[in-house]
């Protein structure tokens, strides 16, 4: 079994945030594969479905914590020892500031990089699950980064973000059989965005 999170905080007012593209991200995911309806499980919205691959079906429960993204790890910490998995069967989905626009990442372990959700994942289930990375840029100088990813989208911003977010979801088979490298790559070939270093692409629209 699979347990896919992803990262953003609850209401209507955050919904178009750059921080909660990880929970638009696994709600595409959702739509793709035609998961089952969302319920209220593990301190957040659940739904149930699988993922079909060429190895056949895998059971696939996703995840967006509702108690705030700070605080995502005592949501799936929950889910993940409900149901006894490691945490190499869980993939979490969240922006990250350090990409390029559009650019996506998987990665392994590690530390948080200053992202206190994932922090709070490391802190309950250890450093070891996956991490899907969604590149959201960075606005080129710390004191911004709050204000930053806690606002919308751009609509001109809108043009890489939905390719984006549906290549995720088209590549997912990958991503189920835990060839986190292929789906990388499908990713980006389905939703090719340009590499580049995000704090220079601040400083660039300053000038």
């Amino acid at each position: 079994m699979l347990l896919i999170a992803g990262l953003g905080n609850p209401g209507p007012q955050y919904a178009r945030n750059r921080h909660n593209i990880g929970a638009m991200a696994v709600d595409e995911i959702a739509r793709r594969w035609g998961f089952g309806p969302e319920r209220r499980r593990f301190q957040g919205l659940a739904c149930a479905g699988e993922i079909e691959t060429p190895q056949g079906p895998v059971k696939t429960l996703i995840l967006k914590p509702q108690t705030f993204y700070n605080d995502s790890g005592h949501a799936v910490g929950e889910a993940l020892r409900f149901f006894k998995l490691e945490p190499a069967d869980l993939v979490v989905f969240y922006d990250e500031i350090d990409l390029a626009p559009g650019r996506f990442r998987m990665k392994a372990g590690g530390g948080a990089a200053g992202n206190n959700g994932v922090r709070s994942i490391t802190s309950q289930v250890g450093p070891y699950f996956r991490r899907a990375r969604l590149g959201t840029g960075h606005p080129g100088h710390k004191d911004l980064v709050q204000g930053h990813v806690l606002s919308d989208f751009h609509k001109a911003e809108l043009k890489w973000v939905e390719p984006l977010l549906a290549a995720c979801a088209d590549a997912a088979p990958l991503l189920a059989l835990g060839e986190d490298e292929k789906y990388q790559a499908e990713v980006m070939r389905l939703a090719p965005a340009e590499k580049a270093d995000p704090r220079a692409l601040a400083r660039g629209k300053d000038d």
